[in-house]
């Protein structure tokens, strides 16, 4: 996908109060920011918000950072956000996944978002997938013992390397359906922009919850 550069993006993301720009300073820290103890939940590449606005509406006990490395993404997330100054419990950081563990300490997240993430559909490039064997690791540093990764994607084959990469990766499926709209985990699913578009092709949606035994 190719995406449309926003003239200025980069600007308004660094004079924008909503997002934090010392993120790695944060590590260890970010129940200060938010000034309360409430859980920390995260998702990564957040596209253009419409998910964790949600969230942060239908949930004001629960503290929420959105991740996302497109400038010209972000600042459409941002637009959402400046209508609502009363919300409290969301920001956002632009910054790359891969360094997440720079970002936050251990068991400092309590769950973690995956929607619709790049499939990376070449074989060289496996890595680089949100639920590869190498991120589930990154995860596993920062994720809180009874924390969990729910991933969702329209994209057969991303999900079924994901079936594949999370034993492997010494996690546990607590559960996963290959049609998330028509299964008994759809109550309060709160649907993302690619979501909407794709249920409404007909294209089944795929989810799963991961978690790892408690140390």
């Amino acid at each position: 996908m190719r995406l449309r550069n926003v003239k200025g993006s980069r600007e308004t993301i660094a004079a924008n109060d909503y997002v934090v720009h010392n993120e790695t300073g944060m590590k260890g820290h970010w129940h200060e920011l938010f000034d309360n103890d409430n859980p920390i939940h995260i998702e990564i590449g957040m596209g253009k918000g419409q998910f964790i606005m949600e969230l942060a509406r239908r949930n004001p006990d629960i503290n929420y950072i959105g991740i996302e490395k497109y400038s010209s993404v972000l600042v459409r997330a941002l637009e959402k956000r400046e209508l609502e100054p009363e919300m409290t419990n969301l920001y956002f950081i632009r910054m790359d996944a891969e360094y997440i563990t720079d970002v936050f300490d251990t068991n400092e997240v309590d769950r973690i978002y995956l929607n619709f993430s790049d499939p990376w559909p070449k074989d060289r490039h496996a890595k680089r997938r949100l639920t590869s064997t190498h991120f589930l690791g990154l995860y596993d540093q920062l994720l809180a013992p009874e924390g969990r990764v729910i991933f969702k994607t329209d994209n057969r084959g991303l999900f079924d390397f994901s079936l594949e990469q999370v034993p492997e990766a010494g996690w546990i499926l607590e559960n996963y359906t290959y049609d998330l709209h028509n299964s008994e985990y759809n109550e309060g699913n709160i649907m993302t922009e690619y979501e909407t578009k794709f249920s409404a092709m007909g294209t089944p949606i795929n989810r799963l919850v991961a978690y790892r035994e408690k140390k």
